[in-house]
C-alpha cells in the first residue's frame, strides 16, 4: 500500500466520493493450489490443464471465493488494523484463468459515523495493463472503523 493510502486514512474516515487505492494480483498456479488447500476446494477445475482444455478453456479457472478474499483484503489493509469488515457482496460476470491479472478498484459510497460503505469492481488486465473484462461487479462492502486501544 502506498503512503498517500495510509496518510489519506491515518488522519480520520474517508469521505464519500475516495477512490479505494487499487489492489492487483497475478493469479499464479502456486496461490490458486494454496487457496485450493485451505479451502478444501479440490476440484479439477481449478488446477487441471488437461481437464480445462479438455472443456475449450484457455486454462484452470480461479475459484470465484479468491475474489472476495481479494476485495476484503483490499479494504482492510486501507483502512488498517482498527477496521473490521461487517457485509460484502459480489456478483461473478465472467471466468478468471490461471496466469492473468487483476486489479480491485473502489470508491467509498458513504460514511456514517464509524461506518464506510463501498462499491468495488474486479476487472481483468490485459497485456498492456488496461482493463480487459470485469470478472466481479457489482461488489461493495461495510466497513466499520474501530478506535485505537
Amino acid at each position: 500500500m502506498d503512503g498517500a493510502a495510509v496518510t489519506a486514512v491515518r488522519g480520520g474516515l474517508p469521505a464519500a466520493g475516495t477512490d479505494v487505492p487499487p489492489l492487483e494480483r497475478t493469479m499464479d498456479r502456486v496461490s490458486m493450489v494454496a487457496y485450493a488447500g485451505a479451502t478444501w476446494d479440490w476440484h479439477r477445475m481449478h488446477h487441471d490443464d488437461t481437464w480445462a482444455a479438455e472443456r475449450g478453456l484457455p486454462a484452470p479457472v480461479v475459484d470465484g471465493q479468491v475474489f472476495g478474499a481479494l476485495l476484503a483484503e483490499q479494504l482492510l489493509d486501507w483502512l488498517g488494523p482498527n477496521a473490521r469488515l461487517t457485509a460484502l457482496r459480489f456478483r461473478f460476470r465472467g471466468l478468471v484463468f490461471a496466469g492473468e491479472r487483476v486489479r480491485c478498484t473502489g470508491r467509498v459510497t458513504a460514511v456514517q459515523g464509524d461506518t464506510v460503505t463501498v462499491e468495488q469492481e474486479v476487472v481483468v488486465l490485459g497485456a498492456d495493463g488496461a482493463p480487459e473484462r470485469v470478472a466481479v461487479g457489482p461488489a461493495g462492502a461495510t466497513v466499520v472503523v474501530g478506535r485505537p486501544v
